[in-house]
């Protein structure tokens, strides 16, 4: 994998109340590509930031329904994938890349 399908993959942090809470547990969050499987994404991330992971769960918030001048319209799907890292690896989102 390449460093720029990689970047394709792991589209940007999350950075909530709950993914904050997370952080405390050795967690990530990050909003992913939509057809984006398991093995991909740890494969990306361990190569983005040079660490291991233990774990990845995904999850798939379906795009709220909203009208705009009276049309309706839906918003795309977003994907998150939930990264634990093994003991002693961190993450500084706040940095960048």
């Amino acid at each position: 994998m390449n460093k720029l399908s990689a970047y394709d993959i792991v589209r940007n942090p999350v950075v909530t109340e709950k993914s904050t809470m997370a952080s405390e547990h050795n967690q990530v969050v990050f909003d992913v590509a939509i057809d984006a499987s398991k093995t991909e994404i740890k494969a990306a991330v361990e190569q983005l930031f040079s660490v291991k992971v233990k774990a990845v769960n995904t999850l798939v918030r379906k795009g709220k329904v909203k009208r705009f001048r009276g049309k309706i319209g839906t918003r795309n799907d977003v994907k998150k994938a939930i990264v634990t890292l093994v003991d002693g690896q961190s993450i500084d989102i706040s940095t960048g890349l």
